[in-house]
């Protein structure tokens, strides 16, 4: 028996496509070239997909990819501020594929399939609610590298790092517009305290403390001007450090 020549299909394609455009020309129909291209580029991506039963994996990346791309040609206009967020969106559900048809040797698909699905988010966002848009991006990478953690906590504790980061940074959009860039300096200090403070208890890394608790004071110091009252806790500051240093003098005399 005779394999099918996929030639044949391709070529009443192209039979398909050469009559619509013609009829299009003459006035007969309108758009078509749109929808022809658009069911072109989804039927190819279907395709790809129905050869993932197979066990090719490989193929949700142009499966899913030409199928996003076929929806983003038909489109209509009303909805052509979501064309991005559709594409990206698409190529996203490739890498979310890629990971969970196989979780154990395939978590690094986690990363680009996180990043691809908050930059498609933020196109979304952006056309919604545009001033948290930076925060809902900054958030979406930064919930990523939790994920990164959470499938494997004892080798991927380094996540945990870039994931408070991030995290960190989308508070601080917020942050900056509510206060000034000083007090909202506080909150990145905090943000980065509390990142190395999980590091600290959730990876067991000791050393952790330390950053933790340096940046912890100095994200208290940046609150402590949102308040107000910097002028009195320097003031206190100050006297205290002095008096200590005047009682040791008196103490080592005696």
């Amino acid at each position: 028996m005779k394999r099918f020549d996929p030639r044949i299909i391709i070529g009443l394609l192209l039979l398909l496509g050469g009559g619509l455009a013609l009829a299009q020309t003459l006035g007969y129909l309108e758009n078509v070239t749109g929808y022809f291209w658009g069911g072109v580029f989804l039927l190819g991506g279907l395709m790809f997909l129905a050869m993932l039963f197979g066990g090719n994996w490989w193929a949700a990346f142009p499966g899913f990819t030409l199928a996003a791309l076929g929806v983003v040609v038909l489109l209509p206009e009303s909805l052509d501020e979501l064309e991005g967020a559709v594409l990206l969106g698409g190529i996203a559900l490739s890498f979310w594929y890629v990971y969970f048809s196989n979780r154990a040797s395939r978590w690094w698909a986690i990363i680009p399939g996180g990043v691809l699905t908050a930059l498609s988010l933020l196109i979304v966002a952006s056309s919604f609610f545009d001033e948290y848009s930076g925060a809902i991006v900054l958030g979406g990478i930064g919930l990523t590298f939790f994920l990164v953690y959470i499938t494997a906590p004892v080798e991927r504790w380094w996540a945990l790092i870039p994931g408070g980061v991030l995290a960190t940074l989308a508070a601080m959009t917020v942050a900056t517009e509510r206060f000034g860039a000083f007090e909202s300096g506080g909150f990145f200090f905090l943000g980065l305290a509390l990142t190395f403070l999980l590091v600290a208890v959730l990876a067991r890394m000791r050393w952790a403390y330390w950053p933790a608790l340096i940046l912890g004071i100095m994200g208290a110091l940046a609150l402590v001007n949102l308040m107000n009252i910097a002028n009195y806790v320097w003031a206190a500051i100050l006297i205290l450090a002095g008096g200590f240093m005047i009682a040791r003098a008196f103490m080592r005399r005696t």
